[in-house]
């Protein structure tokens, strides 16, 4: 067993190295609101470290007021929760349904344009796309960005909701894998005791 668990975290290793897709999910309440809503939302992130995207997809219902903008703030000082500046496209992301209380929502984000910013975000990350891109996407990993839907009910944001990780295969893979390589160590030494005594 031992000859053949090493190769394989070695290969689960190298996929993991090698991932260009970071997912994260996000699920959209008042919580970190200044007025209390009974909007939802659901929507996922999706960075892209090759093509330097973000695809943006989003459900949303039951706003008491109607959408008047949406955009990722980040970084806050504290994982998931707080308030920081906006830091993508301003005012809006482009295709955002506005004055609607429900709705879908789905664009791609390409990062290496400056548009793709908020462009003091820019100007407070290095003043160029790449250390901005790098700063925003380390913000995702930390826990430190949360997307928001703005409304004529609450300008300041009603719904919100934190940027989670959602694990990649391959680390699941690995986690399972050193979880049976445990087991099978564990049960090896109840079985070498049991054989001397």
């Amino acid at each position: 067993m031992k000859h053949t668990l090493i190769p394989i975290l070695t290969a689960c290793g190298l996929i993991s190295a090698n991932a260009n897709l970071f997912q994260y999910n996000v699920s959209f309440s008042d919580l970190g609101e200044a007025n209390p809503s009974l909007g939802t939302g659901l929507g996922t992130v999706d960075y892209d470290n090759v093509l330097h995207t973000l695809s943006l997809s989003l459900n949303f219902s039951g706003l008491t007021g109607t959408t008047t903008a949406s955009h990722i703030h980040a970084p806050t000082a504290v994982a998931g929760s707080g308030n920081a500046g906006v830091a993508t496209t301003t005012p809006s992301f482009a295709l955002f349904p506005l004055g609607v209380s429900s709705g879908s929502f789905a664009n791609v984000l390409d990062l290496t344009q400056a548009s793709s910013y908020n462009p003091s975000f820019i100007t407070g990350h290095g003043g160029n796309t790449t250390q901005a891109e790098a700063d925003l996407v380390e913000s995702f990993a930390a826990g430190k960005a949360y997307w928001n839907i703005h409304s004529t009910f609450s300008p300041g944001g009603e719904i919100r909701g934190f940027l989670t990780a959602v694990p990649e295969p391959s680390s699941l893979g690995l986690l399972g894998l050193g979880a049976i390589g445990l087991a099978t160590r564990t049960l090896s030494k109840r079985n070498a005791r049991a054989a001397t005594n």
